[in-house]
């Protein structure tokens, strides 16, 4: 269903004013706010009109940010880490008053739905609660020696600057997942973000800057640098002042900055694409199932790492489930996503609109059927829309081992559910699954090692959606990254193992015995 499209919308220029922002911002930040390379505009998909304009981050620009993110370490590792915890919370404080305006911004600038783009903000202010109390728990292990009168422990120490580059997709929440985590043990942080959400992270680094600045803390703990892959992507990625790198996004540009960072012997952390599954077997609970697909495939326009790409459901049960999907699709409110009660925004660019159109044209090459949706909306205001798309596929399609980030959902049937999780398994990717079963075998042999290979698995619950608290990533060409809650926050520290003798001898482990026979 396709809401009318209500354009334009009140000018934008109050919010931006409330965030800081203006006309044209300084997008680079090292606790003043530079920028001396080429002006970028952000671009609303929702009308194709320029937001406003950035000065992006040179490569001299980003010299000087990486040397004072370095400065800014030295000194904030040497606070306690409590201490750094309350930095965090009043961050989380500061993002509840902005909730609303940065909601606000991501949709514009992003082109969510009001609701995912304040449910961003959320998902910030929760990690800024979570890292509050891992302040308090970073915890080391105290290990048995095997030698008489000796200790021997393990503890955790700042790592140092680490990089972060996000997508537009998420253009605030992804940063707070390794930003907020990384501060609270001690690092400073560099953020590269996607140059089509420019906006957000600035408005983003202000909050911090302000937060930072009540608290007498460096504000370069919390580093910018809007810019292109040269200026910036690829000196943080050789950077050896930079020793770990965060990055989120395609597979193509995980393997680019993987390869770079670790010809330096750095570290990376990856977080990259998804082709996520939902298998829905004869004893499921349709309207739970038929929900949580419609939303983890529709939502944010298809254009979540998490986003369910693939539905294979029983054969029993196939016809019933397609024909509630396929009126659920016909439904769903498209349009600005600003307006309330809709459901879909628009992709963020033409480029966007284009590679789903490729992407289907190939599908029904290989012999795939498009049951609904897949037509682009022309002259809505600018904006970059389309309707979402069912279809019918088969496993071995090529086409359906790849991550079109746009709403194209695959529907498949299957025999057995040895069949159906083979063919879960069977992409490249693996991020995010589901199965939607009330038998508690099936359950358990999706949870096992027989079952889903991916990193997030799923019981009657959709593939979108992941909580905090749980670490997020995946494995295969996801990455293996790990970010937000559980232990990830080891991933920003550097481990130290160390032995402690209180004895007056000198016995060396497993017994070996190397002196001298004359004293």
């Amino acid at each position: 269903m396709i809401r009318a499209f209500t354009f334009p919308h009140p000018p934008h220029a109050a919010l931006l004013a409330r965030l800081g922002l203006s006309a044209t911002n300084p997008g680079a930040f090292c606790g003043e706010w530079i920028g001396s390379g080429p002006i970028l505009k952000s671009v609303s998909p929702i009308d194709g009109k320029v937001l406003a304009r950035v000065r992006t981050a040179s490569a001299s620009d980003y010299d000087r940010i990486a040397a004072r993110a370095v400065e800014a370490f030295e000194t904030w590792r040497t606070v306690p880490a409590p201490k750094r915890g309350e930095l965090a919370r009043q961050f989380g404080n500061a993002l509840r008053a902005a909730k609303n305006d940065l909601g606000r911004l991501v949709t514009l600038e992003s082109g969510k739905i009001l609701a995912e783009g304040e449910g961003e903000v959320q998902e910030m202010i929760d990690i800024c609660d979570f890292a509050t109390g891992l302040s308090r728990q970073l915890y080391g292990l105290t290990l048995p020696s095997e030698r008489p009168r000796h200790r021997m422990l393990e503890q955790w120490h700042p790592l140092g600057v680490v990089g972060i580059i996000s997508a537009f997709n998420f253009p605030v929440a992804v940063w707070s997942w390794n930003s907020v985590i990384a501060a609270v043990c001690g690092d400073a942080t560099l953020w590269k973000p996607s140059s089509q959400t420019p906006l957000c992270a600035i408005a983003t680094i202000k909050i911090a800057e302000r937060v930072c600045r009540e608290n007498g803390v460096d504000p370069a703990v919390f580093s910018l640098a809007v810019g292109g892959r040269q200026a910036v992507g690829e000196l943080l990625a050789r950077d050896r002042r930079v020793p770990l790198v965060s990055a989120t996004g395609s597979t193509e540009m995980g393997r680019q900055v993987a390869q770079i960072v670790q010809q330096r012997l750095g570290r990376v952390l990856l977080e990259l694409g998804g082709n996520n599954a939902i298998i829905v077997a004869p004893s499921a609970d349709m309207n739970l199932a038929t929900r949580a697909i419609v939303f983890g495939a529709i939502g944010t326009a298809g254009q979540r790492c998490t986003s369910t790409r693939r539905v294979f459901a029983h054969h029993k049960i196939a016809d019933e489930l397609l024909a509630r999907l396929t009126d659920a699709y016909q439904q769903a409110p498209i349009g600005n996503p600003l307006d309330s009660g809709i459901l879909m925004g628009p992709l963020i660019s033409r480029d966007a609109v284009n590679a789903m159109q490729c992407a289907l044209e190939r599908l029904q090459s290989e012999g795939g059927e498009i049951v609904c949706g897949g037509r682009p909306l022309r002259g809505k205001g600018g904006g970059f829309y389309v309707t979402p798309c069912l279809a019918r596929a088969c496993p071995d399609f090529e086409i359906v081992r790849q991550e079109t980030f746009a709403p194209i959902l695959y529907f498949m049937t299957y025999e057995n559910l040895d069949e159906a999780i083979a063919w879960q398994n069977a992409v490249p990717q693996g991020l995010s699954s589901a199965i939607f079963t009330n038998d508690l075998r099936e359950s358990e042999m999706f949870l096992s090692a027989l079952g889903s290979d991916c990193g997030i698995a799923n019981v009657n619950i959709g593939t979108s959606g992941a909580e905090i608290g749980g670490a997020f990533g995946g494995e295969k060409e996801t990455g293996g990254g790990r970010e937000s809650g559980s232990d990830a926050w080891k991933n920003y520290m550097r481990r130290q193992t160390v032995t402690i003798n209180y004895s007056s001898d000198l016995p060396l482990a497993q017994g070996i015995r190397f002196e001298s026979t004359k004293h």
